[in-house]
């Protein structure tokens, strides 16, 4: 799909239409990956669903998104007409509760990193934007804030996902594929988490494809774990809605217990 600088435009809201502070009770989770493409969006439905099963108000919150789809390409004519499945997705797991505005404040077409996609479309990432959007979810007890692409991806001109999380100062899940290669990069990205100081809630392993053959998927939790010096909680098997697994077992977490205040976040 082709896009033209300046052709879709979000209804965005502004720094001054955004209350100054979270709820004093509320509490965030703060959700990377290893890369784009490791199941993100799935792994934080999945944590929305099982939290709102045990009556926790869950909202979540995806501060930019590229990568829309036409609804309708032969007649499209703009914003309205175009959607992003990571946002129907979260919209859908937290009950429909909040518009996708609320849900994601910058949302650009191209399926590019986000400042990229916002030059194509004459616009800028909007960073304090990005930060003061968590504060639109009253009444949510637990925020689950997915971050876009890896844990270094660009989202601003001068920014990374990493910058954000740091200025929200959540703890961090990482969501990591299952398969072979899955140490190396899980390791890094834990060392990069702990250069910034922030607390690393744990680790989810997702079969983005079937295991099959892939033997290392039995192994590679335990070596993060001893390496990374972090939990790795379990295994989502590919395909499973709501299921994380532990030696083949459905494992449940207290995701709530895992999240951080959400009230040191800057005005």
């Amino acid at each position: 799909m082709k896009t033209q600088p300046g052709q879709f435009h979000a209804d965005e809201p502004t720094t001054s239409t955004i209350d100054n502070a979270a709820p004093s009770n509320q509490r965030g989770l703060f959700i990377t990956g290893t890369d784009t493409g490791v199941g993100k969006t799935h792994i934080t439905c999945l944590i929305a669903r099982q939290l709102i099963a045990t009556g926790v108000e869950t909202a979540a919150y995806k501060p930019v998104c590229s990568g829309g789809i036409e609804k309708n390409p032969a007649k499209s004519h703009g914003l309205n007409d175009v959607e992003w499945d990571d946002i129907i997705r979260l919209s859908e797991a937290t009950g429909g509760k909040w518009s996708d505005e609320t849900i994601c404040p910058q949302r650009f077409v191209a399926p590019v990193a986000p400042p990229v996609a916002a030059r194509m479309e004459g616009r800028t990432v909007d960073f304090q934007l990005l930060v003061d959007g968590s504060r639109r979810f009253s009444g949510a007890e637990v925020l689950l804030v997915e971050g876009a692409g890896g844990w270094l991806s660009p989202l601003t001109e001068a920014a990374s996902v990493a910058d954000l999380a740091q200025e929200l100062k959540l703890p961090v899940l990482i969501v990591a594929r299952a398969g072979l290669g899955t140490i190396n990069h899980t390791l890094l990205t834990i060392e990069s988490i702990r250069a910034r100081g922030l607390p690393i809630a744990g680790v989810v392993l997702n079969e983005v494809i079937p295991a099959g053959d892939d033997i290392s998927c039995d192994t590679n939790g335990d070596e993060i774990q001893a390496r990374g010096g972090v939990p790795v909680f379990g295994i989502v098997p590919h395909g499973s809605k709501f299921d994380l697994h532990q030696g083949g077992q459905p494992v449940t977490i207290y995701w709530q217990a895992l999240a951080g205040s959400m009230t040191e976040i800057k005005s």
